[in-house]
């Protein structure tokens, strides 16, 4: 058990994966034949805009931050996207991802050169964009909402009937990540700047560059989420990714990257966004009521959270 336990201190990604097999064979046992290629297939498709979001709190957090406008972006930027779809998809492409960097440039801004507390500026900025959302859509209230067929085939398409499209943009943008924080200096100063910004401040290192492109990488990937988003729904509406903030969070923590910054990296994101797909698969199938299944989801992801710190404690 000594050795075990040692193992996975070594390698807590594979705690993570271990972890997620348990979950898929608890559904298993719960419904015999559940777990199929199709549900897999699916499971994938449902992680992807999480883990995208997810992509985007990473980055944050490895600098001490986080971003609680990312559900605002991605729910702005779809909307966007499906009203204006009539003027052109590259045109209504465009303004959604507009969007995401305009957010982008404000929250780092007000985190990087005026130096506000992260969850008060992101917090103010995902309020002030829900409010302007509200105000355009009584302004584009005669027209008719409509996604274009390339986003419905990215959010919802699937090749050869099991490979999600939504699949191969996950991969790309995980790979950048991968690349980014391991094999490139700005994310070796990601981690420098959450392990000690006072001392990346001394060392000449100019903090609030660095600061700022991470907020603006954070929204432009939670745009990008919001069009994965609606693209899987077919339908866009004010409150579309309202319940992937606290997720965006959860499978940053649960994949182990740390609050305070400086410790973490995106594999275990990934991991992390494929675990808590497959709870609330396990929570629907098991028909827990709404209620409950918060209750059940929250009181889960905590317990994992406090495991997994002990674990790399």
């Amino acid at each position: 058990m000594s050795k075990a336990l040692a193992l996975l201190r070594g390698h807590t990604i594979l705690a993570l994966v271990l972890l997620l097999a348990v979950f898929v064979l608890g559904i298993e046992i719960a419904r015999p034949g559940t777990v199929t290629p199709l549900w897999v297939s699916n499971a994938l498709l449902f992680a992807a805009p999480l883990a995208i979001l997810g992509a985007g709190q990473t980055l944050v957090m490895l600098t001490g931050g986080i971003d609680l406008s990312v559900a605002s972006v991605a729910t702005g930027s779809a909307y966007i996207l499906a009203t204006n779809a009539a003027s052109g998809d590259g045109f209504a492409l465009a303004l959604a991802l507009v969007l995401g960097l305009a957010v982008g440039i404000v929250n780092g801004l007000g985190v990087a050169v005026l130096r506000v507390q992260p969850l008060v500026m992101t917090l103010g900025t995902g309020l002030m964009v829900g409010g302007a959302m509200t105000v355009y859509s009584q302004y584009m209230l005669a027209s008719q909402p409509h996604v274009p067929a390339m986003i419905q085939t990215l959010g919802a398409g699937k090749l050869i009937g099991l490979i999600p499209v939504d699949l191969f943009l996950w991969a790309a943008i995980a790979a950048l990540m991968l690349f980014t924080l391991h094999r490139t200096g700005f994310g070796r100063l990601l981690y420098a700047v959450g392990d000690n910004r006072e001392a990346c401040h001394l060392a000449g290192i100019r903090v609030w560059r660095v600061l700022f492109l991470d907020y603006v990488l954070c929204a432009l990937l939670a745009a990008i989420a919001g069009l994965v988003l609606v693209g899987g729904t077919n339908a866009a509406d004010l409150s579309l990714a309202d319940v992937y903030l606290l997720p965006s969070v959860a499978c940053v923590i649960i994949g182990g990257t740390s609050i305070f910054g400086g410790r973490g990296g995106y594999a275990g994101t990934i991991v992390g966004a494929l675990i808590l797909t497959v709870l609330t698969s396990i929570l629907t199938l098991l028909d827990v009521p709404e209620p409950v299944k918060q209750i059940l989801y929250g009181a889960i992801i905590l317990s994992l959270a406090a495991a997994y710190a002990r674990l790399t404690a």
